[in-house]
């Protein structure tokens, strides 16, 4: 049980002049943890907030993020998983902004500036972006294809900075995934991250839904901001819940409906989505996926 699950959280020094908090759960997982921490360091255009959660840290993570007074964090001496990890780090949120991002991600040079001049156009908290990301193999059509390694020994981080400005992608619809920026005053509202998801399948557009439901319609994915993906470093040794089905559970639909029909993610980005009324197909489906959900329940 959480409850009884030990959780420190310490805050400590940070850039007073911080755009970003940065959120990265993270899993015994420290050399990518690193290499990530590194790349924002080294490739962002502001300073920021970098907030871990240290899930069990086991390998050296905890003891590696007691050394490092520059970096805020929260930990559990169990893996609590993704949902929990970014209710609890969220508590130390220095700045307006809330990004999550995966601990085997790295940023590429002004991943932020991008955001940030994103932001500034949109003029209200009322969305939801997404950077783009670069992987080995493309798990969605919102990501670039391109390999500069799947692991860290492979990593060729020279080849991907002299290319990664140049590989093709326009903005997007549909922003879901990480690394993702939020208004904090959204996060709130919403409610964070949702816990029956825990440890975190599904999580991801259960919160656009979220966001859907409080009449968010922009969703936009942003190709000038980069970030490259070794893919699950993590999560592939998740014991997985059955998201799929809770998903459909609570919303009454597939969380493809959601994110094919409604967020059109993957399409090109041409402004705020439209709220859409599903045609009988498309309503029959989700009514028996729903039952079969119930009864699976």
């Amino acid at each position: 049980m959480i409850a009884d699950i030990v959780i420190l959280k310490k805050k400590r020094a940070h850039p007073e002049q911080a755009v970003f908090s940065i959120l990265i759960p993270s899993w015994n997982n420290l050399a990518y943890l690193q290499l990530c921490i590194e790349s924002i360091r080294r490739n962002s255009h502001f300073p920021h907030q970098i907030i871990v959660h240290v899930n069990e840290g086991s390998d050296g993570t905890l003891e590696w993020m007691e050394s490092r007074a520059d970096l805020d964090y929260t930990y559990s001496e169990k893996n609590i998983g993704v949902c929990y990890a970014l209710n609890i780090a969220r508590e130390l949120l220095a700045t307006p902004y809330l990004v999550y991002m995966n601990d085997d991600m790295y940023a590429c040079p002004d991943w932020d500036l991008a955001l940030y001049r994103e932001i500034q156009q949109v003029g209200h908290p009322y969305f939801f972006l997404s950077a783009t990301a670069i992987e080995p193999v493309a798990s969605s059509n919102c990501v670039i294809e391109k390999d500069y390694g799947r692991d860290l020994a492979s990593f060729r981080e020279k080849d991907l900075l002299h290319e990664f400005a140049n590989l093709p992608m326009g903005d997007w619809q549909g922003a879901t995934w990480p690394p993702n920026v939020v208004h904090r005053d959204i996060w709130d509202l919403a409610g964070g991250y949702s816990i029956e998801f825990s440890p975190g399948m599904y999580s991801d557009p259960d919160f656009s839904m979220k966001l859907w439901m409080m009449g968010v319609r922009l969703f936009k994915g942003v190709s000038a901001s980069r970030v490259y993906h070794f893919g699950s470093k993590s999560t592939g040794r998740v014991n997985k819940n059955k998201g799929y089905y809770r998903f459909i559970e609570k919303w009454g639909i597939t969380s493809s409906t959601l994110t094919r029909y409604w967020l059109r993610r993957g399409e090109p980005f041409d402004g705020p989505l439209a709220t859409q009324v599903p045609g009988p197909g498309l309503r029959s489906k989700n009514f028996f996926k729903r039952l079969l959900a119930l009864l699976r329940g």
